[in-house]
């Protein structure tokens, strides 16, 4: 598929979430250990967890890497600095699933700010000789630390430039554009096949019964995954790759109908799946 037919099936999204940390550096703490030690230089910092004991701020910090492992798993790798490749068949889930993320987010925020100042005071105890109040922000200055945004823009094409240039120079930035862009493409491609490699590895190794003869333990997520993973690779495959496809096809084929557990109960339903994930595994170069 050329670059504008990518750029007509997909859009770039940047997804940027931001919490306040709560952590800062002591420096007399420092100082105190670096002479209690008897360390001639500087040799370390410390820095103290304002909110030490609450789980409050914790919760949002956990969120938000939750929320950046989703978007990473349901878009592709594009730019260095983040932007991703959004496939235009998944982008009214992806908006709809985003809208609700972002609520969310802002709840625990606005729970966490509304529990600000008792936070503060339990510090003053959970922190002993560490606590110094004037370490702690307001609440409208921690607020602006804590930021959910998001862009969505076109893929661009060679045919973007508007420069007036001469036709040579005009013709060396288009065939670096293309080159940049194709590499782009074959990263997004890459990491396509390399997740579909990741799930039948991990397929084929617990599926392996034990040299006892018995099952391996393993989640419902080694079937959710597959199954979640068939259903993303339609959008996945931007070139339109057919061994791709057959690759998803394959796969789809032989966790049709399976749950995970008819495959702990019943050891030919688990070797039959296996060597057909075995099958794929041979019949593609990854």
């Amino acid at each position: 598929m050329s670059n504008v037919g990518i750029a007509t099936s997909s859009m770039l999204v940047d997804l940027n979430i931001s919490c306040w940390t709560a952590m800062k550096l002591d420096k007399s703490v420092s100082q105190e250990v670096d002479e209690t030690k008897e360390a001639k230089y500087r040799a370390g910092n410390y820095n103290k967890n304002l909110l030490a004991g609450t789980a409050y701020l914790d919760q949002i910090v956990k969120f938000a890497a939750g929320v950046r492992l989703w978007h990473n798993k349901r878009t592709l790798p594009w730019a260095d600095a983040g932007t991703r490749l959004l496939p235009m068949t998944s982008f009214l889930a992806y908006k709809a699933t985003l809208n609700d993320l972002e609520a969310e987010f802002n709840a625990l925020v606005d729970r966490f700010l509304d529990k600000y100042p008792e936070l503060v005071d339990a510090a003053a105890f959970n922190l002993g000789k560490l606590f110094n109040r004037d370490e702690y922000p307001t609440v409208d200055e921690i607020r602006n630390k804590f930021k959910f945004s998001y862009m969505f823009s076109p893929v661009p094409t060679s045919g973007d430039f508007r420069v007036d240039i001469g036709e040579t120079a005009m013709a060396e930035l288009r065939g670096q554009f293309e080159l940049n862009a194709n590499a782009k493409v074959e990263r997004a491609m890459k990491e396509a096949w390399g997740r579909l490699h990741d799930v039948l590895c991990h397929m084929s190794e617990r599926l392996t019964d034990t040299e006892e003869g018995k099952n391996k333990e393993f989640r419902d997520s080694l079937m959710g995954n597959a199954l979640e993973l068939v259903d993303m690779l339609k959008a996945f495959n931007i070139t339109g790759d057919p061994q791709l496809e057959t690759a998803r096809r394959d796969l789809s084929v032989a966790i049709m109908g399976v749950e995970a557990k008819e495959l702990r109960k019943n050891p030919d339903i688990r070797k039959d799946v296996k060597s057909q994930v075995d099958s794929i595994l041979s019949k593609f170069s990854f």
